[in-house]
């Protein structure tokens, strides 16, 4: 990387700055908070400093190698990927594979970030390589640059959803679903009973995409009893690929067990039934539910709830019984007065948070089965003091 005259102070600030924009932005991506503008004014943010550390060119990558040392985070991660990519010089390159490739998972999704926002040009010259690797998490590289660019890998494709690593075989079968390889539908179905709850995850959902939902379900319900992370995912996918009626009839078995009635809870927007409202507005007064209540609000309504005030953590507005919850959760009252008024949305613009955009892209898939999964992460850019 070239010499350039740079202001430390300046330079540092762009890596902090890029570093925390990117962190914020995945937290928010597949989220209910943010729609495709306000994810659209982080990337502006992000790429005007990211575009300050690659004109300030060695100093630039000296400041991402700096604050990985002292903060070997997913933000920290991400920068170090995306200014060697950027550069495409490979001992850089080289350099920040090893370094996050050692952090496990969190490093192989920083720097899948990373190549998310790379040309298809920039990346070829390694692309090959990475997938020859004999370190697995490398291997993971490539398969992520596959997908995010939807490129078909051919037969090798059969080979690694077999392969003998796990992270692998993850990779591999969302690719699978991405790419709807039907000719794939018998190894995914036998990954179904993978050593891992993402596996058999990962391996559900390829499945639906190939229209192949029923064989999926039975794997979904022992998710969903699980406890691995992976319920509210598995409940999520279940009600996507089954029949509203028959979806209603399976939640309420949920709803009805103590130990599932959260996670269920936030699930009921997803059938887009507002007559469930009262019922609804009646869990918000409940601490130990209200959080997933408004889960469920928010995907009942394309509606920005930021402008309504209709959300609060303050224990005055919330009522007793959350003297205790520092939440931000929807206030009952406000909420009731809100849909009495006008049984809701009535009067405001239409919002589609990211969540609403990936949930319409899944179902636009699940409904079509030659068609592939629409890349939902596609955002428009506004300048970032609008």
């Amino acid at each position: 990387m070239r010499e350039i005259a740079a202001i430390p102070a300046i330079v540092d600030h762009h890596a902090g700055d890029a570093a925390f924009l990117w962190l914020r932005r995945r937290h928010e991506i597949d989220g209910p908070l943010l729609g495709e503008t306000d994810i659209g004014r982080i990337d502006q943010r992000l790429d005007a400093n990211i575009e300050g550390l690659v004109a300030s060119g060695k100093a630039g990558w000296e400041a991402a190698l700096a604050l990985f040392a002292d903060y070997p985070e997913p933000g920290e991660a991400f920068l170090l990927g995306i200014l060697a990519l950027l550069s495409g010089e490979k001992d850089a390159v080289g350099e920040a594979v090893d370094a996050c490739a050692g952090l496990g998972a969190f490093g192989i999704n920083a720097l899948s970030g990373a190549i998310a926002r790379v040309h298809r040009e920039t990346l070829r010259p390694f692309v090959t390589d990475w997938l020859d690797s004999a370190e697995s998490a490398i291997r993971c590289l490539g398969l992520c640059a596959l997908r995010h660019n939807r490129v078909d890998p051919g037969a090798r494709l059969d080979v690694l959803i077999q392969a003998a690593d796990p992270q692998i075989r993850c990779q591999a079968l969302r690719l699978a679903g991405v790419l709807k390889r039907h000719d794939l539908a018998r190894p995914i179905a036998e990954s179904l009973a993978g050593e891992t709850d993402r596996e058999c995850l990962e391996a559900a959902l390829a499945l639906c995409l190939l229209d192949e939902a029923p064989h999926a379900h039975p794997a979904l319900d022992r998710l969903v009893l699980g406890r691995s992370g992976q319920r509210a995912a598995a409940i999520e996918l279940r009600l996507l690929t089954t029949p509203v009626k028959a979806g209603k009839t399976w939640l309420q078995k949920w709803l009805e067990q103590p130990a599932m009635r959260e996670a269920a809870t936030a699930a009921v927007g997803l059938f887009g039934d507002r007559s469930i409202m009262p019922w609804l507005i009646g869990r918000m007064r409940e601490p130990d539910v209200a959080h997933a209540a408004g889960l469920a609000l928010r995907d009942l309504f394309e509606v920005d709830f930021n402008d309504l005030a209709l959300f609060s953590s303050d224990p005055a507005e919330l009522g007793e019984a959350f003297a205790e919850v520092s939440a931000v959760l929807p206030v009952a009252d406000k909420v009731e007065a809100w849909w009495d008024e006008g049984r809701g949305g009535k009067g405001y613009g239409t919002f589609r948070s990211m969540r609403r955009i990936r949930l319409d892209a899944l179902r636009a898939a699940f409904d079509h089965p030659e068609t592939r999964l629409q890349d939902w992460r596609q955002t428009r850019h506004f300048p970032a003091w609008l």
